[in-house]
């Protein structure tokens, strides 16, 4: 989940941000994370991506929050949106890789999608 996001640098077409994520881990194993790669998109167009600002652990059936940097273009994917109207239902894509820092298996790739309703 989001805990914080803050503007590093904007201008119109693209935004720095430093977004500070919380997550719950249900498996009995150590996760230690070398870094995190993503790309979001948004109706087909992407909307942000971003890594991992620093490596971190994530204990066993534990809880642990990391910063991620992001570059956004909010305001060509505001204008996209807007052309939909304001009670659509559009898709997203969340595609990335996570680099974990020993183990056999080094890299996770996820990739998750769905529809979200425009309030």
């Amino acid at each position: 989940s989001v805990v914080s996001v803050e503007c590093k640098k904007g201008q119109l077409w693209q935004q720095k941000l430093k977004v500070r994520l919380h997550v719950q881990y249900p498996n009995n194993r150590v996760l230690p994370i070398k870094g995190i790669t993503y790309t979001l998109e948004v109706n087909g167009q992407e909307f942000a991506h971003g890594e991992s600002a620093a490596s971190f652990v994530v204990p066993a059936l534990g809880e642990a929050e990391f910063d991620m940097n992001m570059t956004a273009n909010m305001a060509g994917t505001l204008i996209s949106l807007l052309s939909h109207g304001s009670d659509a239902t559009v898709e997203y894509h969340l595609a990335g890789r996570i680099s974990l820092a020993e183990g056999l298996l080094r890299s996770i790739p996820f990739d998750q999608h769905g529809p979200f309703r425009l309030q």
